[in-house]
């Protein structure tokens, strides 16, 4: 039998033509790892995910930040914390308030007050909050304190009920790490399973990165540095299917005749923190739960911050703090060493 080697040439040339269509354009062909990242919360926002059908989520991200802002953000004046804090008697808390008003109830028990969202008026009094923000001067925090206490609001029916309509509620250390768990949750009703969302700071992640590995996320070595113009990395963590937020007092502060005052506020005192600690990184099944403790947990202090954590199942903590010779010096739970670069 004799070939006809020039249509044996255009039969093989029609089968990589076909073989090449059903690869390029085959359901099963592998997706590749979509990145977004915008303008959120008064901070940015990165995402990258992996979406098995290729679809960009941006729009939805956006626009669930938009509805997310609408109940918790305290620098949009339609908010419903916002009309809240005016109190205006019309609002009712909507879905997205009332579990973070749970989950802050909930650690604010836990820590013994030392996370409480009924800070607000001492944050803005010590000009760090979305108040006036005079500093020329040190409050009368005497005056100030009998408006703070977690205790002191309840929801009834939808509506919150405040012993002293001058109480004002400040979700700022929890709404976005809530924020992140929402954004992830949209991720995996899209069928992404490997992804990580991270807003100005507040991380949650899943699976693996683009590389195939799991998630390496910096942790910043606590130097005084508003501008973020020279930040510089403490340690790098492996993470996945977990929440991570670092809260510190290295980025947010002012100098007032030349104390250091940092935007962090204790709840019971009505003062600025001023310890030792520089730094709590926490992981947590959530990053609601990691931002509200890490909060706290730079309230409390080194020692109590690792007994805290150690009595909560899942949880894990790595703190930056000095030592009397004022040299770096770092603790952490056990659990925490697995997410440690070797």
């Amino acid at each position: 039998m004799k070939f006809n080697k020039k249509a044996t040439g255009y039969l093989i040339i029609g089968v990589l033509l076909v073989v090449f269509a059903f690869v390029y354009y085959s359901p099963f062909k592998k997706a590749a790892y979509i990145h977004n990242e915008g303008k959120a919360q008064g901070t940015y926002y990165s995402a990258t995910y992996l979406q098995p059908d290729g679809k960009d989520l941006q729009p939805e991200i956006e626009k669930l930040f938009n509805e997310f802002d609408l109940s918790l953000s305290t620098y949009n004046p339609n908010s419903i914390i916002s009309k809240i804090n005016r109190n205006d008697g019309a609002v009712s808390a909507d879905v997205y308030f009332e579990t973070m008003f749970a989950a802050a109830r909930k650690v604010s028990e836990h820590t013994n007050g030392a996370f409480d969202i009924t800070v607000a008026p001492l944050v803005n009094a010590w000009g760090f909050g979305f108040g006036n923000q005079d500093r020329s001067k040190a409050p009368d925090v005497d005056t100030i304190l009998p408006l703070i206490g977690y205790r002191k609001v309840k929801i009834e029916n939808h509506k919150i009920i405040k012993e002293n309509l001058a109480i004002m509620i400040d979700a700022s250390a929890i709404a976005q790490g809530y924020s992140a768990d929402l954004i992830a949750k949209l991720f995996e009703e899209n069928g992404c399973q490997n992804y990580m969302i991270d807003i100005g700071g507040e991380i949650m992640c899943k699976g693996v990165n683009p590389k195939g590995e799991l998630w390496h996320i910096g942790i910043d070595k606590p130097v005084d540095d508003p501008e973020n113009a020279n930040s510089e990395l403490q340690t790098i963590v492996n993470v996945t299917n977990v929440g991570l937020t670092t809260s510190g007092n290295y980025r947010q502060f002012y100098y007032q005749n030349g104390k250091k005052y940092a935007h962090t506020i204790n709840p019971r005192t009505g003062f600025p923190v001023d310890h030792n600690l520089l730094s709590a990184t926490v992981v947590a099944p959530n990053c609601m739960q990691a931002d509200a403790y890490a909060t706290a947990f730079m309230v409390l202090g080194v020692d109590s911050a690792l007994a805290v954590c150690r009595s909560i199942p899942e949880m894990d903590c790595y703190l930056i703090y000095t030592d009397k010779n004022g040299k770096y010096q770092v603790a952490y739970t056990d659990g925490f060493k697995k997410y440690l670069s070797e």
